[in-house]
């Protein structure tokens, strides 16, 4: 909280200097209203962090053409803290705006638009759009695997992804397939303690669980859980969570 905190103070008191410098529709401006609202959406303070996303899109649609792409970032970053904020069709309006300029302006291979693919799945998930969500995954895969390398860590998040959508399906084997592939690229390339390896244990788990193989279930929820030990206040609720979660393993055993 506290790199947070220093991070907002750094930001607004630059923002003061140019604010006084720079006309009010600048588009530097607009970059540290987003930088502001970034900030506020790793803290989890999703209203503010939209208020100043407003902001820099507000500033962006007025001094830029149609088809910038930081209006397409723009987008795509306001319709993420919709996401956050539950708002699922504000979110996907703006996120199909961002797709929209991208496959205009951007070459088919090019990382953004698997990024705007990506997101425009993981909406399509939470609405229970299983189909249309496994369809844009896989487009936003394909552009991965032809443009990362193989250990890549977008790579590892897109087959993570595709793992969730397989899962909300009841597809059990077939999500164990993608997130053992991503769990495969996140342990050569993050630290032993990172909370993404955290994330594909518990997955991993979850998985075995709904396949009725309990002793790797909890064998992988203790290994996300010893992680996030580490990693997080002992009070966090990403704990208590798998804790409940192991205890309800334990019980089925």
């Amino acid at each position: 909280m506290g790199d947070y905190s220093k991070a907002l103070e750094f930001y607004e008191k630059a923002l003061k200097i140019f604010k006084k410098a720079l006309p009010s529709n600048h588009p530097d401006l607009a970059a540290f209203y987003n930088n502001i609202a970034r900030v506020y959406y790793n803290m989890s303070d999703y209203p503010k962090a939209l208020k100043f996303q407003e902001k820099a899109l507000g500033i962006f649609g007025r001094a830029l053409p149609s088809n910038h792409p930081d209006l397409a970032t723009s987008y795509d970053n306001f319709g993420g803290v919709c996401q956050a904020m539950g708002e699922y069709l504000k979110a996907l309006e703006y996120q199909e705006k961002a797709l929209k300029i991208r496959e205009k302006t951007l070459p088919p291979n090019h990382s953004n638009l698997a990024t705007s693919y990506n997101n425009f799945a993981v909406l399509s998930r939470k609405m229970g759009n299983y189909s249309k969500a496994l369809e844009f995954q896989e487009k936003a895969l394909s552009i991965f695997e032809k443009a990362q390398p193989p250990n890549y860590p977008s790579l590892a998040t897109s087959y993570n992804n595709i793992g969730d959508v397989h899962h909300n399906k009841g597809d059990c084997s077939k999500a164990l397939e993608f997130y053992e592939k991503s769990l495969k690229i996140r342990e050569k390339v993050l630290p032993e303690n990172h909370s993404l390896l955290a994330t594909s244990c518990n997955n991993i788990g979850m998985a075995y669980f709904g396949k009725g193989d309990y002793s790797t279930a909890l064998s992988f929820l203790e290994k996300s859980l010893a992680i996030k030990q580490k990693s997080l206040p002992r009070e966090h609720p990403s704990i208590k969570t798998t804790e409940h979660i192991i205890g309800y393993v334990k019980e089925k055993m």
